[in-house]
């Protein structure tokens, strides 16, 4: 398991990493600050972060959203002097919350809470509840669930997501989010889209063929490609 420790003070990094010695675990990195953060999470990948909320500049809370968004899968265990935070934490994704000064059972005790809640997520649930895409707007993000997207729209290496609140960007292929949304009722009607169809208010036939969908609640209109609209006729019977 490869471990990063995000906390600005030097003695607080050092006392995780002593504790996180003893249990064994002997690949660990530490930073000081959110960009070194995310400039490690840039050049290498982790499966756990130890990551303090009360930072200057930037707080923990801000952060996670930022290595979510970089890597959706890495586990979060936040540190804080202060409970207040906790709810916030567990919306953003966290899998733990260590309330400082913690003990090496506690961090023993969320090391192994991560680990089996790896174990249980390795198999697709069926649960749709369970989905939130984490997209980007600037500097602030959105936590969408998959009913709240009208259509995605790819953009080279990563997609723009429309929703009631706007375009968004996720920092995956949109194959990759395909992959995610076909469950929840997402076709790809063309290399560049993948639309809900439970959004669909008409759909409308144009040249070539090619279908043009319009949305209930969104004044956009999108347009398949000829084997987009081929396969969608297929799939549906129309």
């Amino acid at each position: 398991m490869k471990i990063l420790i995000v906390d600005d003070e030097e003695l607080a990094r050092a006392r995780l990493k002593r504790m996180l010695t003893t249990l064994e675990y002997d690949e660990i990195e530490e930073v000081s600050s959110a960009d070194e953060a995310i400039n490690a999470f840039k050049n290498d990948s982790y499966d756990l972060v130890f990551l303090d909320i009360n930072m200057p500049q930037v707080s923990g809370l801000e952060l996670a959203y930022e290595l979510k968004y970089l890597d959706e899968n890495v586990a979060i265990i936040f540190q804080t002097a202060y409970e207040e935070h906790a709810l916030k934490a567990f919306d953003i994704g966290a899998v733990g919350y260590l309330v400082k000064p913690y003990s090496l059972e506690q961090v023993k005790d969320t090391i192994n809470r991560v680990k089996a809640t790896a174990k249980s997520t390795a198999v697709p649930r069926e649960d749709k509840e369970e989905l939130r895409i984490l997209s980007k707007v600037g500097d602030s993000y959105l936590l969408l669930k998959p009913e709240e997207i009208f259509y995605v729209k790819a953009d080279l290496s990563e997609v723009m997501i429309r929703s009631a609140k706007g375009f968004s960007y996720y920092a995956q292929k949109i194959s990759d989010l395909q992959a995610k949304l076909e469950a929840y009722n997402f076709v790809r009607i063309h290399r560049s889209y993948l639309i809900n169809i439970d959004e669909i208010k008409e759909i409308e036939t144009i040249e070539q063929s090619k279908l043009r969908f319009s949305f209930r609640n969104c004044s956009d209109n999108i347009e398949s490609s000829k084997d987009g609209a081929k396969a969608f006729r297929e799939q549906f019977k129309i």
